[in-house]
């Protein structure tokens, strides 16, 4: 009755039967650990599928959560391999805490996890009795005829996985299940064994033991580098995701849920400042602004954030960011803005790339097709502010390239800091020609005519960064996973853009 596959069976019939009772009625609690007062009371709470050994930490934090917000949070407490196996069958609930992120990686490419947000870390460790009364020094010792050694069930919880794989690569881990008097799906009932003397040694998490007085971890790095990655994935099957992701924002903000993690001796990963409804500062250069717009607005909904954009000339943005302005994130129109601020960002992506192109009056009746007819005699011609954008440097690069700078120029009336002005002014007859973005002249397909510059170094690549200032680097990281997502390449595409990302599968 000790054997895995025993035990696993156990588990996939109290799979079938909890999906059942969710099924049946979603609304009653598997486990409420306190009822927040307030308007909070009357929705519906959240349902959190938590990892066992996760439990001191996540159950201080839900009573401090619900008392500030009012909202409440149940639990289904559980192995994480065996949670993820409810999920698949259930599809109900709104969060998932694993302590592994490789059973996020699992429910994402399942389609039972929209976001992932990264909590803390911890690695596993010989556990034995406080005092270490059989002299437990290395994994060869928990070999020895009169040690009693239990392990962590690895297709139930995160800890057995983690050793499992770590052993098996050094071709001990069948000798260590042969030896098992018994495998258990949760950190919780290899702890209990450890107090109540029924086993001298198993396998837990270092964060684990800390939170029991009566064992201790056997000295030294039984597992070299060897670490588990906690976090917390938003479900699909979430009603309530604004919500659900303010409590995941409050579980791992450094100043809320974050001390208590650490109090119970994990390694803090990088949270979000806390605050109710964060701001965020964005500065895009204006080429972006019909791509992207959209996605902002849909993040700020889903998230519960406002965005504060800032469209502008590149030149005019990274002027302001040198002399002292921190948005949170920077959407460059080319590399070349990028790079001069790139002290200031994390590394950046490129999205996307767009064309220069000559854009003329409909029909082009002066027959502007190329470079080099824009230095013709009589030609009104408005081009972009080297200074300013991003778009005027690369005129100016390529006009003194090809060797055009000159008498190209001298046909210049107008020079502004971004495209669209261009395009306006071109529209309302007082120009000739412009130098724009193929992005530029989508929506005005069918007022105007536009010709491809077909020459080297006539197309700008669009990176985006996040700062390294920035209070909200979680936050910032999903909107940067909004902009790559497929329906953000559709956007992009849709306003003249070409698509660079390639997206990890």
């Amino acid at each position: 009755m000790s054997s895995p596959r025993v035990i696993t069976l156990g588990s996939l019939i109290g799979v079938v039967l909890l999906a059942l009772m969710l099924r049946w009625n979603a609304d009653v609690p598997v486990k409420s650990v306190s009822r927040g007062g307030g308007d909070g009371a009357k929705a519906e709470p959240l349902l959190l599928y938590c990892a066992a050994g996760l439990k001191p930490v996540v159950e201080s934090v839900i009573r401090e959560y619900e008392a500030a917000s009012g909202h409440r949070v149940q639990v289904q407490y559980g192995g994480s391999g065996t949670l993820l196996s409810n999920l698949k069958v259930a599809r109900v609930g709104d969060l998932f805490l694993a302590a592994d992120d490789s059973y996020l990686d699992i429910a994402r490419s399942n389609r039972l996890v929209v976001e992932v947000i990264p909590l803390a870390r911890m690695k596993p460790v010989i556990a034995v009795a406080k005092g270490n009364p059989k002299n437990i020094r290395n994994l060869g010792d928990l070999m020895r005829t009169d040690v009693h050694l239990v392990l962590p069930n690895p297709d139930a919880a995160a800890i057995g996985k983690t050793v499992r794989g770590a052993l098996t690569r050094e071709g001990r881990w069948e000798g260590f299940a042969a030896r098992a008097l018994a495998f258990k799906p949760t950190v919780n009932d290899l702890a209990n064994d450890l107090k109540l003397g029924s086993a001298d040694a198993t396998f837990l998490w270092d964060a684990t033991v800390r939170q029991y007085p009566e064992m201790e971890a056997v000295e030294g790095e039984a597992f070299g580098g060897v670490a588990s990655e906690v976090g917390v994935g938003i479900l699909e099957s979430s009603k309530q995701p604004r919500e659900a992701l303010r409590f995941a924002r409050y579980l791992g903000a450094p100043d809320r849920g974050g001390k208590s993690f650490v109090g119970q001796g994990f390694l803090l990963a990088e949270g979000d400042a806390w605050v109710e409804v964060p701001e965020l500062l964005l500065y895009s250069g204006g080429v972006n602004r019909l791509a992207i717009e959209e996605t902002l607005r849909k993040f700020e909904d889903r998230e519960g954030v406002r965005i504060t954009r800032v469209y502008n000339g590149c030149g005019i943005l990274t002027a302001q960011i040198r002399s002292g302005q921190r948005p949170d994130g920077y959407f460059a129109c080319d590399v070349s803005f990028m790079k001069t601020v790139k002290d200031e960002f994390r590394p950046s992506v490129e999205l996307a790339e767009t064309r220069m192109m000559i854009a003329t009056k409909k029909g082009n009746p002066m027959g502007l097709n190329r470079l080099e007819d824009l230095g013709r005699s009589g030609v009104k011609l408005g081009v972009a502010n080297e200074q300013q954008s991003a778009l005027g440097a690369l005129t100016t690069r390529l006009l003194r390239r090809h060797g055009l700078y000159d008498v190209v120029m001298s046909n210049v009336v107008v020079q502004t800091p971004t495209a669209d002005l261009l395009v306006n002014q071109l529209r309302t007859g007082s120009l000739d020609a412009v130098v724009v973005y193929e992005a530029n002249t989508v929506g005005s397909a069918g007022q105007i005519g536009a010709e491809p510059i077909e020459l080297e170094g006539a197309t700008a690549v669009q990176p985006i960064a996040v700062a390294r200032s920035t209070r909200y680097p979680q936050l910032m990281g999903r909107l940067l996973g909004a902009l790559r997502s497929v329906e953000s390449e559709a956007r992009f595409t849709t306003q003249g853009f070409r698509w660079r990302d390639r997206r990890e599968p």
